[in-house]
């Protein structure tokens, strides 16, 4: 075994004044409001948005089905936990009774008053479509009518197609990271 380190970004967003527009949701999306019967859809759908992609890599438990919900067990059971700004997205086509959930943002309040987005992820066979402007959206909102000011993500250095998006909607980076994570040699 062996540390290997991940650059990551800190990005802000402040609250106040008019947020990005939030595009329309395409036919046959909608989003579900937090409410404790959706912590195993969350905790699915984080890990079928995340398994594959390299913050698997950074935080191993998004790339198993029992980390995200352990994961989703713990962020939803904080003191700081904002449900306002956590949300699932569902896509029910045209015929079809059951939903498929493809999307989910939570949001936490730090010390100093923060949004702390966590985890915004959407299944790879929905991207592309601005889900995730969507649900960054609404968790944006919800921190705004949690009474915070500011909001932040962190996000890799290598994900470079979610920086491009985050910097175009506002954020602007603050601080790089360095997340230290074990790794087996081959």
């Amino acid at each position: 075994m062996g540390l290997t380190y991940f650059k990551r970004y800190r990005l802000e967003i402040p609250l106040s004044g008019n947020l990005f527009a939030c595009p329309p949701l395409p036919p046959g999306y909608s989003l579900c409001a937090w409410h404790p019967s959706l912590l195993e859809s969350h905790a699915e759908t984080k890990y079928r948005s995340f398994c594959f992609e390299i913050d698997a890599n950074v935080f191993p438990c998004l790339g198993e089905r029992d980390g995200c919900r352990r994961l989703m067990n713990e962020i939803s059971r904080r003191e700081n936990f904002v449900p306002e700004a956590t949300w699932l997205l569902e896509f029910r086509p045209k015929g079809q009774s059951k939903p498929e959930y493809c999307g989910t943002i939570q949001g936490l309040s730090d010390r100093q008053g923060y949004g702390a987005v966590q985890n915004l992820g959407v299944t790879p066979l929905h991207r592309s479509r601005g889900l995730g402007t969507v649900l960054l959206h609404r968790a944006l909102s919800g921190f705004r009518t949690a009474g915070l000011q500011q909001a932040y993500l962190e996000v890799t250095a290598q994900n470079t197609g979610a920086i491009r998006l985050y910097l175009s909607l506002g954020f602007h980076r603050v601080k790089t990271v360095y997340k230290a994570v074990e790794v087996a040699y081959a």
